[in-house]
């Protein structure tokens, strides 16, 4: 079978000049910058380390399916995400062994789950119990935090990440050992006060999940645990970049605070991310209302049930703030594509274009809407 290449050219979306990407197969061969800085801005694909479903497949059905990991893979490749995290949430062992296997079965059959899908994060189960920090996790499965559990699941699928609540005095011990069986630990969902979260990063913990959110809706001025993730140098943190989790300012600020090096956008988005707006019935948490401009809600409450966007709308909604497409794209790229690398010892690489990188690349208006998806070299959307 003949091998085929191309060249796609544009503007470099973190310079400004020209950019000419070759592409051979699955593999870019160069990269050449500068010259004519004309035509759409070229980035990589969009990675993206917490998603729960997309389209109508959800990770955490009642019976997890490897089909509905493929479907997810392929809708988001069609909104320019090109690498993904399956994020299994809080449920009993049996119930995150069976997610777990499910994905790592789409990752043996079906290539293109192996492309873009490096491994899980596992949101749970070791959460905080209080109504709030608790979100919608189902209290009747929050547990304290299992170090042997967490390497128990590693017997059915790649673990990158867990994301837990250290709220109790065992937490830095357990932690350290979850980090030991070569897992990372996150931060979240939690009511942690600030000396509680700075043992936890002092026992390994290196990323916050969705900083900002499953938190109490009142905290002391200061200190308070959102201060303490935002001023350690050591903690890498997720921004959820959907215009509801966070407003405008207060991510702005958060993204300036972190810089660069420690700030990532995520979408946390659900089942119904990329559905009609209306009311809707989840497997988790039941009954909740979808309105045009991507909130999804709890119709008697108003909480939030979650996210309804994919990563791309998320690229959109920050490039119209303050900070724009450079760091929009470079949010939803760089910083992520390097977590990926990190946590899976280089063997897995995303969010960069460079020779020999895989050819995952998005093309892109003045605005951040996705004009076209390249996945593997071939042209998606």
């Amino acid at each position: 079978m003949a091998v085929t290449t191309r060249t796609i050219s544009g503007r470099d979306v973190a310079t400004g000049a020209g950019l000419r990407v070759m592409v051979e197969g699955a593999r870019v061969t160069a990269v050449e910058r500068g010259g004519p800085a004309t035509g759409p801005w070229v980035a990589p694909g969009f990675v993206d380390l917490q998603v729960n479903g997309f389209g109508g497949h959800d990770v955490n059905a009642e019976v997890p399916e490897p089909s509905a990991i493929s479907a997810i893979t392929a809708a988001l490749a069609g909104r320019g995400v090109t690498t993904w995290v399956p994020t299994v949430i809080t449920g009993t062992e049996e119930q995150i062994t069976a997610r777990l296997d499910a994905v790592t079965a789409a990752r043996k059959d079906d290539p293109a789950v192996a492309a873009a899908v490096p491994f899980v994060h596992v949101e749970g189960p070791f959460l905080s119990s209080i109504d709030g920090p608790r979100g919608v996790h189902d209290p009747a499965a929050i547990r304290p935090i299992d170090a042997d559990e967490v390497h128990r699941w590693t017997a059915h699928g790649e673990v990158g990440y867990v994301t837990l609540s250290p709220h109790d005095d065992d937490a830095p011990a357990q932690i350290a050992r979850i980090v030991a069986h070569g897992v990372a630990v996150a931060i979240g969902h939690t009511h942690a006060d600030p000396a509680l979260i700075a043992r936890a990063v002092e026992a390994g913990a290196t990323l916050s999940t969705h900083l900002g959110n499953g938190i109490s809706a009142e905290l002391p001025r200061h200190p308070n645990p959102i201060w303490t993730q935002l001023a350690d140098d050591r903690l890498r943190c997720g921004l959820i970049g959907d215009g509801h989790h966070l407003p405008a300012e207060t991510f702005v600020a958060m993204t300036r605070a972190l810089g660069p090096e420690r700030a990532f956008l995520v979408s946390d988005a659900v089942e119904l991310a990329g559905a009609a707006p209306g009311r809707h019935r989840t497997t988790v948490g039941g009954e909740v209302l979808l309105t045009a401009d991507g909130r999804l809600s709890y119709p008697d409450t108003g909480y939030l049930a979650g996210s309804a966007m994919s990563l791309a709308d998320c690229v959109r909604w920050v490039t119209a703030t303050r900070l724009g497409l450079a760091t929009a794209v470079r949010m939803a790229t760089e910083l992520p594509g390097r977590i990926v690398s990190d946590l899976t010892g280089g063997a897995f690489e995303a969010g960069r274009l460079a020779a020999g990188s895989p050819a995952d690349i998005v093309i892109l208006d003045d605005e951040g809407r996705v004009v076209e998806t390249v996945a593997g070299g071939r042209t998606v959307a």
